[in-house]
């Protein structure tokens, strides 16, 4: 109902449902009780910095929607809270008041290695069009879930975690405290490198951030072969170990598969 909604404590206290004569009510109500409540995440967030060095501070937290798939394949919701701090994204099912809850999160990532998305956004059609490109999201219309501000967070091997929020103000923040939280988290580390395989050799595969992908023998570190980022013109997966990238050989112009 566009015109109700429910208020639930930490300790699981419930207020019931508040019905409003208008949804325009009911929106006027739920902006203030986020403001709010923002507000005072923002609080804790800045006393929670204060004890971090410069690399581990909390870009952003709160409170999300995470879809869980039932049993019988039907659509389940359980209250999550988010935090992106220093190099990782958390999710807890509780939010973390001391430095020993940080490291209690039911599941942490590592931020070069996630991938943020907007799912889509419902709205009446005269605030479509300024939706789109303040937020630049691309409606995905294979998705059966009906709720709106969505959103997902691909971890790796397929997997993903998708969550939504209740306000398109709050969307816009998630998506900018994790471009924010990315893009700080790669300046620092600079490059990453994997063990791997190629060609039946064991090898070490290096992504520097600033130079592009080098790949080398792991004991006599004799470069093998290295391109730049510019270079990549495709990549695949079978989503558990095998990767395909396809780079373009600056002075034969033609495609090389490793």
């Amino acid at each position: 109902r566009s015109n109700a909604f429910e208020v639930l404590a930490l300790d699981g206290v419930s207020t019931g449902i508040l019905q409003f004569y208008t949804a325009q009510e009911s929106a006027d109500w739920l902006r203030a009780m986020s403001t709010n409540i923002n507000d005072l995440t923002l609080q804790n967030m800045k006393m929670a910095n204060k004890c971090c060095s410069p690399s581990d501070q909390v870009i952003h937290m709160g409170w999300v929607n995470e879809r869980l798939e039932g049993i019988d394949s039907s659509q389940l919701y359980k209250f999550k809270f988010l935090a992106l701090k220093g190099s990782s994204f958390y999710i807890f099912s509780t939010p973390p008041v001391s430095t020993l809850d940080w490291v209690r999160a039911e599941k942490i990532y590592n931020l070069c290695e996630v991938l943020f998305k907007i799912h889509k956004l419902w709205l009446a059609d005269d605030c479509w069009l300024q939706a789109n490109l303040y937020l630049g999201i691309h409606q995905d219309f294979d998705l059966e879930d009906q709720r709106p501000y969505c959103f997902s967070v691909m971890v790796g091997h397929g997997k993903s975690h998708y969550f939504n929020v209740e306000l398109g103000s709050e969307l816009a923040v998630w998506e900018k405290s994790f471009q924010r939280a990315i893009f700080l988290e790669v300046q620092r580390t600079g490059s990453k490198t994997y063990m791997c395989s190629w060609q039946g050799d064991s090898l070490c595969f290096t992504v520097d951030f600033a130079l592009g992908f080098t790949c080398f023998d792991s004991k006599t570190k004799n470069v093998l072969w290295r391109f730049k980022f510019s270079q990549l013109k495709g990549s695949s997966d079978d989503g558990k170990t095998r990767v395909k990238l396809l780079f373009q050989n600056l002075d034969t112009k033609q495609i090389e598969t490793k």
